[in-house]
């Protein structure tokens, strides 16, 4: 009678949940995928998921293009603005200096590299940024120039091999000893290489970067990039020819060059195209045509994306030669990752930059690419038919403004720089019948060191980048507090005793749409509606305590969330509980914050239901090491990262939880370790149906995690190549985006020996929470656990701070 008793009261207990089968959760479908798939099919739907959203991106390009309907017509509103967004997803924004041009080297060394009959070639350099020159050759004829073009080439090229000094480059590729025959004048840059980074540091030796990634990663996350950097170097010397032929022509008759070099006191570029507006354009340059001889740019692989792009911003440019790089560029996710460039193929593909340039002269060569492997991506030569039909994109109703197409019989490849290529350059620039090619040189410098001057051009840009990183702090506050309270943007000494707090109603309003630009513009979001949720469900564990099912949703098509729920046994018919989301970290899985005995969890999500709560564990994507790496990478292109993925699966997660009987949605809750304490800062923000959040192992001062080069801790050193976000070290760190909590509870878990940060880097930016949250009167809403630990789940304050927030007794 008694064991029947205990049956009966234990049936009773677990109708509130109306757990009446045995295998799945009631209200729910079949789930017949085993656990052990389950990482892979959301993976898979994931990346599926995405490459269909890049195609779609392609289809929907022109609602950017409105004046181009009928046809890619230069001229227009759209044109103006989308050049400006297209300057601004390169990095290409900062003020440059004024112009000038110096002779270089130092006592040991000849400035002069060669002379030949009737042209001078001299190492050189001008000033680009604060602390940032150009470096290279410039090759001067003894006359009067006809014209001037920048020759860049390709990454692993050096000037000296451009023009023929040393090996490495062929002799009919040597574009430059044809200009010089001609008249023309020509500066030849150094670009950064594709060499690996030279480091005695084993952990950075381990991530396997290029000098290239080196600073790609730690610019773009500072909204600059490798690719702005190297435009900015063409674009300070298209300055300096500029106002050299402005002075040599001031007494002349001929029309002057209208200059517009950017203003100092002119507003900052935009930080996002949704701030471009047509008042704005101001930073844009130009100047009257026919005014000058003509400025031409001309690159060779790496060096023809720089010249493109360049020729793309700043309508000074008249010709350009992009040789060995034009392409379809739906798979630039797939080529080496320093040439990742932020949401570009929602309004770019390589004929969209090139209709930037036209009806100035463009024209395309048809050359063998640089073969690279193994550089977070590969890149060689596409298929003819591919460039081809790119270049068809072009529907121009004048036929004399399409770009020229240089390329072999039946589709081969041509050049670097054929003669045809040349010849055609040549016209642009003014020559008609060009001359043969000057003779190869030698050089005459007897001490100059090209690794020296490769090791300056990579100083010199990591330098200005972790000069951003160092001012980064004070351009977040001008951008999202002072802008909420300006109120608090004084210097003023108080000796007041107490200040009477302020009324948070303010700055939840204005907060509003910070949330919008960080969900849209930092995070990125897919413009989809989520789907019916469509639940299937398997129980996989029960103890005396609760039972444990497997949950999977449908988000959109292809891409699903599954989680596990965990439903403790002594509900109440009719009860609601709350609900704590347990997030595991980097290539965990759901069980391991249940029952996998991982000591960094703890096995918290049972530990929290044997509490009482309900809990809930999702599996989230950061799983399979470059696979999801990849998929940000995909995402990046249409101006989106890993976490749009996450953020759509945690509002549906969300949405099916509030749905079921036995859950209060109001007293929702996340907890999540690592990549899931970073998830506790960004999913929570944005998803306001969390009533709380805990980050654990996570928090930190995150522009220096990710971009400082001077950190130990900071993820340049590491393989997590995925990490950099377009621009958020300008926008928001960790106090910004937990900001947005206000007026929500939030907490941080930290080991003191929890090698993720530093305990002064942590206290440093949680500071600035904590004194927000006090201007309100909400420190109680706050709290940060310190203990003698590592990087794991401590649960004491935490497992406290629940009990308290979620209004759930603790047990006894």
């Amino acid at each position: 009678m008694r064991i029947l008793y205990r049956s009966l009261l234990a049936t009773l207990c677990m109708s509130a949940v109306a757990l009446c089968s045995d295998t799945e959760l009631p209200g729910t479908g079949v789930l017949k995928w085993s656990e052990d798939e389950l990482p892979d099919r959301l993976m898979d739907g994931a990346h599926k998921f995405v490459e269909r959203q890049i195609t779609n991106a392609a289809k929907e390009r022109l609602r950017y293009w409105p004046d181009y309907e009928d046809g890619f017509a230069p001229g227009g509103d759209s044109v103006s603005i989308n050049r400006q967004v297209f300057r601004t997803i390169i990095g290409a924004v900062d003020q440059r200096l004024p112009p000038r041009i110096e002779y270089f080297g130092n006592t040991a060394e000849r400035v002069t590299a060669y002379e030949g009959d009737g042209f001078r070639v001299t190492t050189v350099r001008w000033p680009v940024l604060d602390g940032v020159w150009g470096e290279g050759l410039l090759v001067s004829p003894a006359e009067r120039a006809v014209a001037a073009a920048i020759v860049i080439p390709d990454a692993d090229q050096t000037p000296e091999q451009l023009l023929g000094m040393v090996e490495g480059v062929p002799a009919d590729s040597q574009i430059t000893r044809r200009l010089i025959a001609n008249g023309v004048e020509v500066l030849i840059p150094t670009l950064v290489s594709r060499e690996k980074l030279e480091t005695d540091d084993a952990r950075l030796k381990r991530s396997d970067q290029t000098q290239r990634e080196w600073l790609y990663r730690q610019a773009f996350h500072m909204g600059r990039h490798i690719i702005g950097y190297g435009v900015q170097k063409v674009l300070a010397a298209v300055d300096w020819l500029e106002v050299r032929h402005q002075q040599e022509h001031a007494s002349s008759t001929r029309p002057r060059a209208t200059i517009r070099i950017p203003d100092p006191d002119a507003p900052e570029p935009p930080k996002s195209p949704s701030d471009l507006k047509l008042s704005n354009l101001s930073y844009a340059v130009g100047r009257a045509t026919g005014s000058q001889e003509p400025i031409g740019v001309a690159g060779y692989g790496e060096g023809a994306l720089i010249a493109f792009y360049a020729a793309a911003v700043d309508t000074r440019i008249d010709a350009t030669l992009v040789s060995g790089y034009f392409d379809s560029r739906e798979d630039v996710w797939s080529q080496p990752i320093y040439r990742n460039v932020w949401s570009l193929l929602k309004r770019f593909g390589d004929i969209e930059i090139a209709s930037l340039i036209l009806p100035r002269k463009l024209i395309i060569e048809y050359s063998e690419s640089p073969t690279i492997v193994d550089h977070k991506g590969d890149s060689k030569t596409p298929a003819f038919e591919r460039v081809r039909g790119e270049v068809a994109r072009m529907r121009r109703r004048v036929d004399d403004t399409r770009p020229d197409f240089v390329h072999g019989k039946n589709g081969s490849t041509v050049g670097p720089f054929s003669p045809d290529a040349s010849k055609a350059f040549l016209k642009s620039l003014g020559v008609a019948t060009p001359a043969n090619p000057v003779p190869r040189m030698h050089d005459n410098r007897f001490a100059f060191d090209a690794n020296e001057r490769q090791r300056r051009t990579v100083q010199q840009i990591e330098n200005h980048v972790q000069g951003l990183v160092r001012k980064s702090e004070h351009v977040r506050d001008k951008f999202m507090l002072y802008e909420l309270m300006p109120e608090l943007n004084n210097n003023r000494w108080s000796t007041e005793k107490q200040h009477p707090a302020h009324d948070s109603k303010k700055f939840i309003e204005g907060a509003k749409e910070f949330r919008r630009k960080f969900n849209e513009e930092g995070i990125g979001r897919f413009d989809e509606d989520l789907l019916p949720f469509n639940a299937r469900s398997r129980k996989i564990k029960e103890t005396d305590q609760w039972i444990a099912y497997d949950i999977v949703l449908d988000v959109y098509d292809d891409l699903i969330a599954w989680g596990v729920l965990v439903l403790p046994k002594d509900m109440k018919p009719g009860e609601k509980r709350p609900v704590v989301v347990c997030q595991h970290g980097r290539n965990g899985v759901p069980r391991d914050t249940l029952d996998n005995n991982k000591t960094a969890y703890n096995d918290f999500a049972a530990r929290l239901a044997e509490r009482g709560f309900i809990t809930f564990a999702p599996h989230n994507l950061y799983y399979g090491e470059d696979r999801y790496r990849w998929l940000d990478r995909k995402a990046n292109t249409i101006g989106c990262t890993l976490f749009s993925f996450i953020v759509a699966q945690h509002d549906q997660i969300l949405r099916w939880l509030d749905s079921q009987p036995f859950v209060d949605g109001d007293r929702i809750a996340f907890y999540g370790l690592s990549y899931g304490g970073e998830t506790a800062v960004r999913v929570p923000t944005i998803l306001q149906k969390y009533c709380l959040s805990i980050c654990s192992g996570d928090f930190n001062q995150w522009t220096r995690k990710i971009a400082a080069t001077d950190q130990p801790f900071s993820f340049m050193r590491s393989i997590e190549w995925e990490m950099p976000y377009w621009n958020l070290g300008h926008t928001f760190d960790y106090a910004e985006m937990t900001y947005l909590m206000v007026p929500r509870p939030f907490m941080v878990e930290r080991g003191h020996h929890d090698r993720v940060g530093r305990d002064r880097w942590v206290a440093h930016e949680f500071a600035k929470v904590r004194w927000l949250y006090a201007q309100f009167g909400l420190s109680d809403q706050l709290d940060i656990e310190y203990f003698q630990g590592g990087h794991s789940i401590n649960g004491e304050a935490s497992f406290r701070f629940l009990h308290k927030h979620l209004n759930w007794p603790e047990p006894e």
